[in-house]
């Protein structure tokens, strides 16, 4: 049975309105029934831990318009603003899909690569370059900020 699932994080859109995604071994599937807010490349060391060493890839959607089936499990923790963060990931597999803040219970942020069409995530802009080690591959083309941007929504 889907259920809601108020703070997750959520991606890309397609032209249908519906975005659909999962883990690595399909026990854990999401559908957004919504436009993303906004997406990121990340460089904080969180998402470098997240990313294996690079950066991840982050779209924000309205938590409402999530809706998950299968088990996730949450870590908590005190992000750099002080605000709890949930991390939730796969217990099966392991793979991280979502992230959401208690400060913004109304979005949630998915892992593009757990889109099923990852196309859908494009990225608008870097953020916490300043903690992206000096090999890291950041793309030209978009605007960097240092630390945390002003919330999108």
């Amino acid at each position: 049975m889907p259920v809601r699932f108020p703070s997750v994080i959520i991606l890309a859109m397609t032209t249908t309105g519906n975005i659909t995604g999962g883990c690595l071994c399909k026990a854990v599937r999401y559908s957004v029934s919504a436009v993303p807010v906004v997406t990121r490349a990340c460089w904080c060391r969180v998402c470098q831990y997240i990313g294996a060493g690079s950066g991840t890839v982050n779209t924000c959607f309205p938590s409402a318009a999530v809706t998950v089936t299968g088990e996730l499990r949450d870590y908590v923790m005190t992000a750099d603003s002080g605000n709890l963060s949930h991390r939730r990931f796969c217990p099966s597999c392991g793979t991280h899909l979502f992230s959401a803040s208690e400060a913004r219970p109304h979005l949630v942020f998915v892992r593009a690569g757990t889109l099923d069409d990852p196309e859908l995530a494009r990225p608008a802009m870097s953020i916490w370059t300043s903690m992206a080690p000096s090999w890291a591959c950041l793309d030209e083309r978009l605007p960097k900020v240092e630390r945390q941007p002003p919330p999108a929504a």
